[in-house]
């Protein structure tokens, strides 16, 4: 009598197909502590039973595993978004006890939106790998809400549970760089609870915008839904209690201050403050006497210039800044203004050199600027010394997160630039 034969199984980190996705899920759901705040810590592994007494192995062990890989029943797409337990309240480093809640009333210390955004893009740069029981070099803890904590300089690890009350509920709408978009569950903490900085808008139509989070397998800068891949509708927009302008000048706050500021008739120094940063941006030939503080044509063309130049038409470049203009601008992140007679706007999406050029063995210019662009967008994250002429698997599996991030699945997604790909990716 043969006798039962056990094997690990463990599901890949960065598989796709729904079984993996769904074990990944049960490993992180361990018993609650810390009165109730989540503390998974990390992947269980599932042992799978290949036989049983009695019976005859016809599958065989390497089937049983197969079957477990794919998930029993599992036949929808793989969610897209990553497992995100989390650690409880807690200072730097993990030492001492959980901490207590959140301050209602003590004064949260001062930041401005430029260095919430350069302490996010830091764990983006180092790569920061995803754990909910270690603590960067930092002292903040490798997961969600520790991500943000270090980024808002909280000065503790805190949990999506309390995040809330450091911050100031605001509308989607308002969304500037530096906010947070969070989802907490109180029924259960760790089924779906996340947090991600927002890092603007990706598009006129507000329907993406780019996402600054801890995630497995590490930190990610990624081109996301509004409002997350699931539990959308439950994500609550947060801005910082101690932000400031950083300045303390007049008109210079990096918030938009309203369209009232801006066109015929305005004087004050946001108009000053546009015109110079459109003369950063490649407007100088429109202010040949420099920026300032009364609203001029030269205003009305530069803004106009710089709206068409990120390939904006109709009311979108009228001319007047809006959200999406002053904040391209303050971040200094948007498409120059074009030098005169040059042709056209820079931001024009260049033509699809056809699917040819893509396929192993390729060796062309069209290669480079693919892979140029994806790490323009944040998806440059498999290359190791920046992307080359010749096409490789690095490239396809950074064009196939690209797709993945647009919501595609199967074939749409197969890591093969095609038209609306590559017009998405140089939009």
């Amino acid at each position: 009598m043969t006798l039962p034969v056990f094997e690990e199984y463990e599901p890949a980190i960065d598989c796709g197909c729904a079984g993996c996705a769904q074990q990944r899920r049960a490993a992180a759901r361990l018993p609650v502590r810390y009165g109730g705040h989540p503390a998974a810590r990390g992947a269980r592994r599932a042992l799978v039973l290949v036989t049983a007494a009695g019976m005859v192995l016809s599958c065989g062990a390497a089937e049983a595993v197969s079957a477990a890989h794919r998930g029993a029943g599992a036949t929808g797409a793989a969610d897209p978004e990553p497992v995100n337990p989390q650690g409880a309240v807690g200072p730097l480093n993990g030492t001492g006890a959980p901490g207590p809640p959140a301050p209602q009333d003590s004064a949260p210390r001062t930041t401005t939106r430029t260095a919430i955004m350069d302490r996010a893009t830091t764990w983006v740069t180092s790569q920061v790998p995803y754990s909910m029981a270690k603590y960067w070099s930092d002292g903040y803890r490798q997961d969600c809400s520790g991500y943000v904590s270090m980024a808002w300089n909280l000065g503790t690890n805190e949990w999506t549970g309390s995040l809330a009350a450091f911050g100031t509920k605001i509308s989607r709408a308002e969304l500037q760089p530096g906010d947070i978009l969070l989802f907490h569950n109180p029924a259960d903490p760790e089924k779906g609870s996340h947090v991600t900085i927002f890092g603007g808008w990706t598009d006129s139509t507000h329907s993406h915008y780019v996402a600054y989070e801890q995630a497995s397998p590490h930190t990610r800068m990624a081109s996301t839904p509004m409002a997350y891949w699931s539990n959308s509708s439950k994500y609550v927009a947060y801005r910082y209690k101690g932000l400031t302008s950083g300045t303390g000048g007049s008109g210079s706050d990096t918030a938009f201050p309203g369209a009232k500021r801006f066109g015929t008739g305005a004087d004050n120094a946001y108009v000053t403050q546009l015109g110079k940063m459109l003369i950063s941006q490649g407007g100088e030939r429109f202010h040949r006497e420099g920026a300032g503080p009364r609203w001029s044509t030269a205003d009305t063309r530069a803004t106009q210039a710089f709206q068409e130049a990120q390939g904006w038409r109709g009311r979108e470049a009228d001319g007047i800044p809006g959200p999406d203009t002053w904040s391209l601008l303050v971040r200094g992140n948007g498409q120059r203004i074009p030098a005169a007679g040059s042709g056209g706007s820079p931001s024009g999406v260049p033509a699809y050199p056809g699917r040819g050029f893509f396929v192993p063995g390729q060796s062309n210019s069209h290669v480079h600027r693919l892979g140029t662009q994806l790490v323009a967008k944040g998806y440059g994250m498999r290359y190791v010394a920046g992307p080359g002429t010749r096409w490789t698997e690095v490239d396809r599996r950074n064009v196939e997160a690209f797709q993945r991030a647009q919501g595609w699945r199967g074939g749409a997604a197969d890591g093969y630039p095609g038209p609306e790909t590559w017009r998405r990716l140089f939009a």
